[in-house]
């Protein structure tokens, strides 16, 4: 039996022993398995979450009081895309009738005040000219021929008032030698055929001297070129002359020629067609529609900029110099009609002028050109203005 109890006791120990020798192979599967060591990290998404609250709430507070403060401080300056370059643009046309014998420009050329344009045949017009100087000439001559006939028709009279004095003469003798019986009633009668004679012919004197009188403008001491038919016959000189000069036309301003392609020497015109266009490049401002609520204090003579789409990174400066009478609509050929059933309010436009004062803009720009204004009218919105408003709007209730 002890030796028994010795094998159990041995067996005991050996079961014992059997963890204590395994042991070692435990550290090699143990660090896996207790990876995450640091774990005092939890205090960590508490502070993000923190900060997360906080932009979250200081975003939109700072861009509520950023988006407040610009338009409190805004509305000083009116802005608008709806703008367009204007310039002046002249119909060529001709005065005069004829045959084209000289071009001088060509499409799209610069011209300058001045400048030849064309020239239309000038002969017949030298002719009419030529019979012009003789029409004056021979009206001149009319005018001596009237005074040298009021000249006459003075003599005339005087002469007839002679007569008249002779006959009368007569007449008194003959009557004075009847009436003491010495001369016969023959005698007498013949004595007053011929005063009546002589006076008669003293009142055809003087009716040729009233005719010679008006005949130069009921003024015997006229100038000759003061002379209604003179001066008629100057008038048709000058029209002559002047339709001589029209036959050479020039250039009315700075400008650049514009559809003038097919005009050719030989081509035949007519007094009052339309040629071709010179768009005067000294005469430039831009027409800006704005809205109507963009108007309040937008007045003449106040600052603009202008930034035309051709040079987008230039400005040019300018001055607001009108603002329309009326609304695109109000002027339209079709005005709308607004309906009492089915009316919406719609805002409105208006066009306002513009005046270019940078000096570079005339060379630079067309007519046509899109570009955007930026008006500065002084006046921002501001605090008072909405208490403002606002006390209105009670005192109204």
């Amino acid at each position: 039996m002890n030796a028994a109890a010795k094998i159990d006791e041995n067996v005991t120990k050996l079961a014992s022993a059997q963890p204590i020798a395994e042991a070692p192979a435990q550290p090699a599967v143990a660090p896996v398995a207790v990876a995450p060591e640091p774990l005092p990290a939890p205090a960590a998404p508490k502070k993000r979450r923190s900060g997360r609250f906080l932009l979250m709430v200081a975003l939109p507070l700072a861009l509520a009081v950023g988006g407040a403060y610009v338009w409190v401080t805004g509305g000083r300056y009116q802005e608008t895309e709806n703008a367009n370059l204007q310039q002046a643009k002249v119909s060529i046309a001709s005065d005069t009738s004829g045959r084209i014998v000289k071009v001088g420009i060509a499409d799209n050329q610069a011209v300058k005040q001045g400048d030849l344009l064309f020239v239309i045949d000038p002969e017949p017009y030298r002719i009419a000219l030529a019979q012009a100087d003789a029409a004056v000439a021979a009206a001149r001559l009319n005018v001596e021929q009237l005074r040298a006939a009021y000249s006459q028709s003075m003599a005339q009279e005087k002469s007839a008032s002679s007569e008249v004095d002779f006959a009368q003469s007569q007449y008194d003798r003959a009557a004075d030698l009847a009436q003491k019986g010495i001369n016969a009633k023959s005698s007498l009668d013949q004595a007053r055929n011929d005063l009546d004679k002589a006076k008669q012919q003293l009142a055809v004197a003087g009716q040729g001297i009233v005719s010679a009188k008006a005949a130069l403008g009921g003024n015997p001491d006229i100038q000759t070129d003061q002379h209604p038919s003179v001066m008629s016959a100057l008038a048709a000189r000058d029209k002559a002359a002047y339709d001589l000069a029209r036959t050479t036309v020039t250039a009315p301003a700075d400008g650049v020629v514009y559809q003038a392609a097919s005009f050719k020497p030989g081509q035949y015109v007519t007094v009052g067609t339309p040629l071709f266009a010179l768009v005067e490049t000294g005469d430039i401002w831009i027409d800006a529609n704005f809205k109507e609520t963009q108007l309040t204090h937008m007045k003449p003579g106040q600052k603009a900029e202008i930034v035309v789409d051709t040079y987008p990174g230039r400005t040019f400066e300018a001055t607001v110099k009108a603002i329309g009478a009326g609304t695109g609509a109000e002027f339209s050929l079709l005005p709308a009609q607004n309906a009492t059933g089915n009316w919406v309010k719609v805002t409105q436009r208006i066009p306002v002028r513009l005046e270019l004062t940078d000096p570079d803009a005339r060379m630079a720009l067309r007519t046509g050109m899109s570009a955007s204004v930026t008006v500065d009218t002084g006046v921002a919105r501001g605090l008072p203005s909405i208490f403002g408003h606002a006390n209105a709007g009670e005192g109204a209730q």
